[in-house]
């Protein structure tokens, strides 16, 4: 592999506001990931990574910023962006009625994969993830380890640059935690990227080369996860004292805009206070781009 480090996937200013909702979902969220590398993604429950995670894949559209993978725009370029990308969500969303040989094909297909090429690809994945005695059976006879498994396999198929993993190890066994892992290391190796969000924070100080935590759709924190372990540094430590420190300012500004809201509900009425909150929640952003666009250089 060449020393000379790719950016896989760039994450400038992302905001992301859902209608009619009295909080900003994601504040100007910015990193790049590298090839050769495994990023983690931590934040607590509520935090903004399911957000993120639906901006960074397309799912969702987001309110500004920029998503680049490898190169391509989501918003601008989403087939080539795609293509780039394997995406393991966390519940393992699969066809039941399909054998993991045809849903794998099927995945296949989606991805343009030449027949030879998938041959190869899907033979070692089987061998790798120990799916081979299970393939032709369909999936819903599968546990929900094997489910996570067929669904990592799919999102390998077709070789991305760069592979997204959503809480991957829920629900699998210790040996196949194991397989998951090794294989991680193994294609961040090869000159691809993990991007990698977990709440298992050993698993992450352990894998990861780097991460950030984000709270209340913020950023918190980058981590250089190499010299942790060099230094023997705790990152649960830092992360459970930093998360305490947001989460404590986090619920002080709602606590006042609630009062805020309520203040205003015994002068306009319930509905126009949550529009007017709404609105200021718009005008807030609004504020915040524009703080963006000035920054630039």
């Amino acid at each position: 592999m060449s020393k000379n480090k790719e950016t896989i996937l760039s994450v400038k200013n992302l905001f992301k506001h859902y209608k009619n909702a009295k909080y900003i979902s994601s504040q100007n969220i910015s990193f790049d990931v590298q090839s050769g590398e495994i990023f983690g993604f931590l934040g607590i429950n509520g935090a903004g990574k399911s957000t993120a995670i639906k901006c960074i894949t397309g799912i969702i559209p987001f309110t500004s910023g920029s998503i680049e993978i490898c190169g391509h725009d989501i918003a601008e370029d989403p087939f080539n962006a795609k293509m780039n990308f394997g995406f393991v969500p966390d519940n393992h969303a699969v066809y039941d009625k399909l054998t993991g040989t045809e849903y794998i094909n099927y995945i296949a297909d989606l991805y343009r994969v030449p027949t030879e090429e998938r041959k190869t690809a899907f033979d070692r994945l089987c061998k790798i993830f120990n799916m081979e005695n299970s393939v032709n059976n369909q999936i819903q006879s599968y546990s929900h380890g094997m489910k996570q498994k067929i669904s990592i396999m799919g999102a390998l198929i077709h070789s991305p640059k760069l592979w997204i993993l959503d809480e991957p190890m829920v629900g699998l066994d210790p040996q196949s935690i194991f397989e998951v892992k090794e294989y991680m290391r193994e294609y961040a190796k090869a000159g691809n990227c993990v991007f990698f969000s977990s709440h298992n924070l050993d698993t992450v100080e352990l894998l990861c080369d780097r991460a950030i935590a984000i709270h209340g759709g913020k950023v918190l924190k980058e981590f250089d996860l190499n010299a942790y372990r060099k230094a023997g540094k705790s990152l649960e430590k830092e992360f459970l004292e930093l998360t305490k420190i947001a989460t404590d300012a986090q619920n002080k500004i709602r606590k006042e805009k609630i009062e805020r809201e309520e203040e205003l509900a015994k002068t306009y009425g319930r509905m126009s206070a949550s529009k007017k909150m709404v609105a200021e929640t718009l005008e807030e952003l609004e504020n915040m781009i524009q703080g963006v666009k000035g920054s630039k250089v």
